[in-house]
This record gives C-alpha cells, sequence and structure tokens, in this order.
C-alpha cells in the first residue's frame, strides 16, 4: 500500500446528497490512513452555506479530510469535499474548482466531478454512490464505466433516488451497505492495474 501523502495513480470519488452525512460519516470513518488513493467527495449543499463536514468527515476516522483548494496536490491517503457553490475535478493530478454552470440543478455536481476523474485516471477510477435524490451522479458513473473504471453503489440508503439511477443508467459493479464499502475498496485498490477493470456486471 502506498503511504498516506504519497503520489497516485488511483482516485476514489463520492457523491451523495439527501441523508448522505450519515452515510459519508459510516464511508470515511472505514477508510484506512494509508488508503492508496486520493478521494474526492461531492455533496449538494446550498451555495450560501458554510460547510461543517470537511471537520466532521476528519473526526470520523483515521484518514485525513480537509476542503478542496484549487491547484492542491491529489496525494494517496488524503480526503478533498467540494466546497459550496464549486464544482469540484480532478485535472492533471490535482484539484480543479470551477464556478461552472450548473449541472443537475447543483454545484458543486456530482456528475462533473465523475466525468473529470474518468477523463484523468481512466480504468483507475472508483465511483461511489450514496444516499440521495434524483439522478445526479448517475451518468457520471456511465463515464467511469466507459472508461475502465469501477462503481459501486449504497444498498441501504435513506434516500435511494440517486442509487436507483446508477442501476437505471448501468449496472454498478457492487451494491453494499455503506458500512461494507471501505473494506471492498481497499481490495479493489489493492490489485494490479487492469484486474477486474472493465467488466461490470460484478454485485456484491
Amino acid at each position: 500500500m502506498a503511504p498516506a501523502g504519497s503520489a497516485l495513480d488511483s482516485v476514489v470519488v463520492v457523491g451523495a446528497s439527501a441523508g448522505g452525512v450519515e452515510a459519508l460519516r459510516a464511508l470515511i470513518g472505514g477508510l484506512p490512513a494509508d488508503l492508496p488513493a486520493a478521494v474526492l467527495v461531492v455533496v449538494h449543499i446550498p451555495p450560501l452555506a458554510t460547510s461543517a463536514l470537511p471537520v466532521i468527515l476528519d473526526r470520523s476516522g483515521p484518514i485525513l479530510v480537509r476542503q478542496a483548494v484549487d491547484g492542491a496536490a491529489l496525494r494517496a491517503g488524503e480526503v478533498f469535499v467540494a466546497p459550496p457553490d464549486h464544482h469540484l475535478l480532478a485535472v492533471d493530478g490535482r484539484v480543479s474548482l470551477t464556478r461552472a454552470p450548473y449541472e443537475n440543478g447543483h454545484r458543486p455536481a456530482v456528475n462533473v466531478l465523475f466525468r473529470s476523474a474518468a477523463r484523468a485516471f481512466g480504468s483507475r477510477v472508483i465511483a461511489v454512490v450514496l444516499s440521495g435524490v434524483l439522478d445526479d451522479g448517475a451518468a457520471g458513473a456511465v463515464a467511469v464505466k466507459r472508461r475502465g473504471g469501477r462503481c459501486v453503489v449504497q444498498s441501504d440508503p435513506r434516500f435511494d433516488g440517486m442509487p436507483a439511477a446508477v442501476r437505471r443508467a448501468d449496472h454498478p459493479d457492487a451494491e453494499l451497505p455503506v458500512a461494507d464499502i471501505p473494506g471492498l475498496l481497499v481490495e479493489w485498490l489493492r490489485e494490479p492495474p487492469g484486474v477486474g477493470t472493465g467488466a461490470g456486471g460484478e454485485t456484491a
């Protein structure tokens, strides 16, 4: 496993909305500090809100959590949370924040993050879709799968709109209770490049 703070070739991208904070606490709390990937998180929040989410998640477990800053290098073992009113992207191994137009009625939007990660990291992307309403994240999950990445959706969400939209758009590789997702992420990230990617259809 790559040590925390090292350069990386893999990212985990996470999208959530209504009911997502509780799910995120369980997800982030289960990740090890030496996770061999950076984690980027988008949660639908009002544009004028002051988000305490990075602090809440940082207290959930051993992995480092911070609010995303434009231009910051993506490093293994670090979690970056989108700030209010900014899309979060992964570009050339770094965080990019933009105020481009709303997508799916949101800024930040899950689809924007997922598409950027698919372009930047190809088959070394894992998309995670947690509790939320409507369908943000579905098109982004399809983009991840088309580049050979993988997707897991929460099977026990408080609100099933977003996970269900992914199921309709393209079969996720796994559907698990949120408490079991961290272990699966570690398992997938330990695999050599090219193993198990692009096939789809693996459902736990």
